[in-house]
């Protein structure tokens, strides 16, 4: 029985996929990390052709803030756990008006980000207007956009949620950024980072 913060990919998924998940054996989890909505979405790719796995939402609701953080690094270890992915790519926060909302984004992505180097997965970051940049072709797309869009390249029945739809939005740009020279990407592996 899945968690009730899970998805699978439906009619794109693996298991309905056909012969195509053996030629796409590269697997990519993004992350839409959030105080209280943290999205996921898996996908199998080979840099130009990509299939829904599995996606969702987990919501932490009202919950105390330091349960709400070890919510996230559990049900993000589990998901890392259940699907194995090779690379995990990340929202970066760019900029929020609140002080406070920020440093608990931060703080998000903290247990995201160490959920996924637990589970010995490569880390990745990508600005917002970057993933929007690949999914629409347009850094100011609206949400509504990027759910249409990721609805379209993943061949899926429905649009996702917003937080399903970001967080497929960003493996969708990890995988259109697969063949481009590290040093030239939008993003850096975690492992590289210098204070």
């Amino acid at each position: 029985m899945q968690p009730p913060f899970h998805r699978s990919g439906g009619s794109s998924g693996i298991a309905q996929a056909g012969g195509a998940e053996a030629r796409l054996r590269h697997r990519v989890l993004g992350i839409d990390p959030g105080s209280r909505n943290t999205g996921f979405g898996v996908i199998d790719t080979d840099g130009q052709r990509s299939v829904c796995i599995a996606s969702g939402c987990i919501r932490v609701g009202q919950h105390p803030w330091p349960d709400r953080l070890g919510m996230i690094f559990d049900r993000i270890a589990a998901v890392v756990a259940e699907h194995k992915p090779h690379e995990m790519a990340v929202e970066q926060l760019i900029f929020a008006r609140d002080p406070t909302a920020a440093l608990k984004i931060g703080q998000a992505r903290g247990a995201v980000l160490c959920a996924g180097l637990k589970g010995g997965v490569v880390v990745h970051e990508y600005s917002p207007k970057s993933v929007k940049l690949a999914v629409v072709g347009s850094g100011g797309a609206e949400k509504s956009q990027v759910q249409h869009m990721v609805k379209i390249l993943l061949a899926l029945e429905t649009a996702p949620g917003e937080d399903e739809a970001d967080a497929l939005a960003i493996a969708l740009c990890h995988a259109h950024s697969m063949g481009i020279p590290a040093r030239k990407r939008a993003a850096a592996s975690w492992r590289d980072f210098r204070p």
